[in-house]
């Protein structure tokens, strides 16, 4: 990785076409609207999984990585905040957690320069398997507060202070290329 890379990545994870999936990416359209633009920050959306965010993940000294879940122990819209060893241990249902922590392991054993700092926000969800374009209105307005729990985490593992403008009503943008 080179050395004017971000060091920082914020990776939204999800499905447009399956409802209250599509969390993550949505957080990552409103942190991109809200946030000023930052060299040593990288917002990402995917639709990928496994040896994709291996690309991804490399060189990054700080990931963070926002996710749906589906525990059934809390309301739609509640935030779990977890380290990516917690990963294999949750009963939730996700089309994505599958492989996180296996790549990020896959990359250390290949000798590639991973995260130090790995924090994953999942946002609690109805149902992310079921074919839809919107979102159930909790996941929806949770968007903006996870957006600013992103911001506050980056602060906290030392990041780009982004928190002042991620709550603000941004004006919408175009869809970005993933």
């Amino acid at each position: 990785m080179q050395s004017d890379q971000p060091k920082f990545l914020v990776l939204g994870l999800g499905n447009d076409l399956l409802g209250d999936d599509a969390v993550g990416l949505e957080v990552i359209r409103h942190l991109m609207r809200a946030a000023p633009t930052h060299p040593q920050l990288k917002l990402h959306e995917t639709t990928e999984m496994g040896l994709v965010l291996l690309d991804l993940l490399v060189g990054c000294r700080v990931a963070v990585i926002v996710d749906s879940i589906q525990t059934g122990k809390v309301p739609p819209g509640t935030l779990h905040e977890l380290d990516p060893d917690q990963l294999s241990c949750l009963t939730g249902r996700t089309p994505h957690f599958l492989g996180v922590a296996e790549t990020l392991a896959l990359g250390r054993l290949l000798g590639l320069p991973m995260p130090e700092q790995v924090r994953v926000l999942a946002v609690e969800v109805a149902d992310p398997f079921t074919l839809g374009t919107s979102m159930t209105p909790a996941v929806r307005h949770a968007v903006p507060v996870v957006a600013e729990r992103v911001a506050q985490v980056l602060r906290a593992l030392g990041g780009p202070d982004i928190a002042q403008v991620t709550l603000a009503n941004p004006t919408p943008a175009t869809r970005p290329e993933t």
